[in-house]
């Protein structure tokens, strides 16, 4: 019987290979076997070796490729079969990529485990974006959320956004209104800034700044589509270029 081989759980990053880490590039590229999300860059699984087996188990909204519970048993299977599966994800496998759940998995099953962190999706969005997610002027506290989930409404995000704060939301574009509604029913104001990041760190990249109040507009005249993030704070209106308009606007 082959020896059991190991889980890798590797952070893809927000797309651009050159933000991989070195150990992921390095295990992407000696790789037999990779199962990847739908978010990873055709850029970093052409860094693959001709001969590995590339499986997608991309997820959209209510679709999946395949469930999370087959996905698991997948990653299991091959590394019982003496294999070392890298399994992709885009951002950081343990921030929204379901990695804690894989890991639990491999553990259960006793096959060996490793995690590979990548820069996250905020993180690298917001650099590419150049808007700071803490700011001595302007936020001392971030919080990651996620705006497409069971119960939204329900959810208590009191404390989460405001003054001196900073609210990123991921998968957010096709509930946009009633993330809007949400957070200002719960006394966020209207004229809170916030900008929307399409395609992060990517050539494609775009980014949309406006207010609270017009969030759901301008995810519809702009026709937004996922990957997007939506950072909503006072950070957002701190860029070189929203702090020059603000300059110009104060001098007329």
């Amino acid at each position: 019987m082959a020896d059991t081989g190991t889980i890798h759980l590797v952070g893809a990053g927000p797309g651009d290979p050159d933000l991989l880490t070195l150990r992921a590039a390095r295990l992407i590229q000696r790789a037999e076997l990779i199962v990847h999300d739908g978010l990873v860059d055709p850029a970093i699984l052409a860094m693959a070796r001709k001969d590995a087996t590339l499986i997608s188990v991309a997820k959209q909204r209510s679709k999946h490729t395949l469930p999370q519970e087959d996905i698991n048993a997948l990653l299991v299977r091959e590394a019982r079969a003496g294999r070392s599966p890298v399994r992709l994800k885009g951002g950081d496998p343990l921030i929204f990529g379901r990695g804690g759940e894989e890991a639990e998995a491999a553990r259960a099953a006793g096959v060996p485990v490793e995690v590979v962190p990548g820069i996250s999706a905020a993180n690298g969005a917001a650099a590419a974006a150049q808007i700071a997610l803490t700011h001595r002027d302007a936020s001392s506290i971030v919080s990651f959320v996620a705006g497409q989930c069971k119960g939204l409404s329900e959810q208590n995000w009191a404390g989460l956004a405001g003054k001196g704060r900073t609210l990123v939301i991921y998968m957010g574009v096709k509930t946009a209104g009633d993330i809007a509604d949400k957070l200002m029913a719960d006394g966020l104001s209207p004229d809170m800034p916030i900008a929307i990041i399409e395609n992060g760190a990517r050539p494609q990249m775009r980014v949309l700044h406006g207010l609270l109040a017009g969030l759901p507009d301008l995810v519809d005249h702009e026709r937004v589509t996922s990957p997007a993030l939506i950072v909503i704070g006072e950070v957002t209106a701190r860029t070189d270029a929203q702090l020059a308009s603000q300059a110009m606007e104060a001098a007329q």
